[in-house]
């Protein structure tokens, strides 16, 4: 396959399912609040499902962008950028999301702006208690890093 091969972005469908779930495993990010109705996938060509992302509403009435993911194989070809862009378009306002903190930098790019202490919605700091513990326990050397768009 060439680097110059094109993709599309169109909402998902319940046939996409199997195959957002499949690989939001691969690349292990959280499993959790996967509806096929709120993502976006992007396409191959040959109607290959080859990324992915949702706009997920979270407890306090708060919106996520959430579930992006890239097969591995298709990163570093602007999949990830177009389906951000994609999303935040549609977005309301404010916008948060979680990551591993390595990935911060991604996210400033788009505006997003990383949130600590008592600015980090209630949900978020439970999750993050959370996640501390279990990558404290995987000793990856990351922790989980909420951000804020608007």
């Amino acid at each position: 396959m060439c680097l110059a091969e094109t993709f599309s972005l169109r909402p998902a469908t319940a046939a996409d399912f199997p195959a957002i779930k499949a690989l939001i495993r691969q690349v292990r990010i959280n499993p959790t609040g996967l509806d096929w109705h709120r993502f976006t996938v992007a396409v191959n060509q040959g109607g290959e499902m080859i990324a992915c992302g949702q706009l997920k509403p979270v407890p306090g009435g708060l919106t996520e962008l959430a579930s992006l993911a890239v097969r591995p194989a298709y990163r570093q070809r602007g999949i990830a950028r177009a389906l951000i862009e994609h999303l935040l378009a549609a977005a309301p306002r404010p916008l948060y999301l979680a990551c591993r903190s390595g990935l911060g930098g991604l996210y400033e790019k788009f505006g997003f702006r990383a949130l600590y202490g008592e600015e980090t919605p209630r949900y978020y700091r439970h999750l993050q208690r959370l996640a501390g513990l279990l990558m404290e326990l995987s000793r990856r050397g990351e922790s989980l890093l909420v951000m804020k768009l608007g």
